[in-house]
């Protein structure tokens, strides 16, 4: 079965890692992420303005691409997921906005269903199923699912989770095997785009939510955000005063997916994090094949 799929601009450079995970995750469990042909940019960030129908030109082009491919469209960045979701929904209640990009773009938009890949998961596939796909169980890997901002908010136009106490991650780290470790800064945000024009502030926003993970007892942090998963990695890097000792690993929940699923080490892209996470699964399997045993 094949799904229509948008990468966005980062997914196809600096976070090709999540791409390449997600697209072996997919085959492994029955599925083609089918990429779009010739997309384009979705903008990056849903327009706040309330007549705004040029910067919704970007995401309604995306969307009129995926409608001629299919009924839905798939999505793994959580930026693009949420530009692309509020621009379907906003175009959907307002007729006037699509009969006027229409007209602008020459092209006849008329509805697609953009899914985060965690839905296609989630209600497709099923978190038992998944459980039983699993061939290195994830024993006593303590996981902190990391949400931010995007994947959940606005909650009117996104509606994929609770956005105060969500657990679609929870339940796919505990669908692996591991421990779901919850956090008091979850869905705090870790200063977004502020990474480039005010990176003192996004670091320590995301500074603060690793502290937060690390003093539950995380091991491990999983987000579906590229720039979440680098605002909490990049603070970690190492500097000329060396390694404190108290870095944790950023991955992508299709890492963790990848490694669970006994997927080759070349589909796991661990190579690309400033904090590597190769010696915590190396002891990882070693534990749970004690605890096996």
């Amino acid at each position: 079965m094949g799904i229509p799929y948008y990468p966005g601009c980062t997914l196809s450079t600096k976070a090709q890692n999540y791409d390449r995970s997600g697209r072996a995750v997919a085959a492994t469990l029955g599925f083609e992420l089918e990429e779009l042909s010739e997309w384009q940019c979705c903008g990056a960030t849903f327009p706040l303005m309330l007549d705004d129908s040029m910067a919704l030109i970007a995401p309604t082009r995306v969307l009129y691409q995926a409608q001629q491919a299919g009924e839905r469209l798939v999505t793994l960045c959580a930026i693009c997921f949420n530009v692309l979701r509020r621009s379907q929904a906003l175009l959907q209640r307002d007729p006037d906005m699509l009969e006027r990009i229409n007209w602008f773009t020459e092209q006849e938009y008329q509805g697609v269903r953009v899914v985060h890949f965690l839905e296609v998961l989630r209600d497709d596939v099923g978190w038992e199923a998944l459980a039983e796909r699993v061939t290195r169980p994830l024993t006593g890997l303590r996981v902190a699912p990391y949400y931010g901002c995007l994947l959940l908010r606005p909650y009117e136009e996104i509606g994929l989770d609770d956005p105060e106490a969500p657990t679609i991650l929870h339940d796919l780290v505990r669908a692996l095997g591991a421990e779901a470790v919850d956090f008091p800064f979850n869905i705090e945000c870790c200063g977004s785009y502020l990474t480039v024009k005010e990176p003192a502030v996004s670091e320590t926003l995301s500074q603060e939510i690793v502290a937060s993970a690390r003093t539950c007892g995380a091991q491990v942090i999983v987000t579906a955000c590229p720039l979440c998963q680098f605002n909490l990695d990049y603070p970690q890097r190492e500097t000329e005063a060396g390694r404190t000792g108290d870095e944790i690993p950023v991955l992508y929940f299709t890492q963790l997916m990848a490694i669970a699923l006994g997927l080759p080490e070349g589909d796991w892209g661990l190579e690309d994090h400033y904090v590597s996470a190769r010696q915590l699964f190396a002891e990882q399997a070693v534990q749970a094949a004690s605890t096996v045993k």
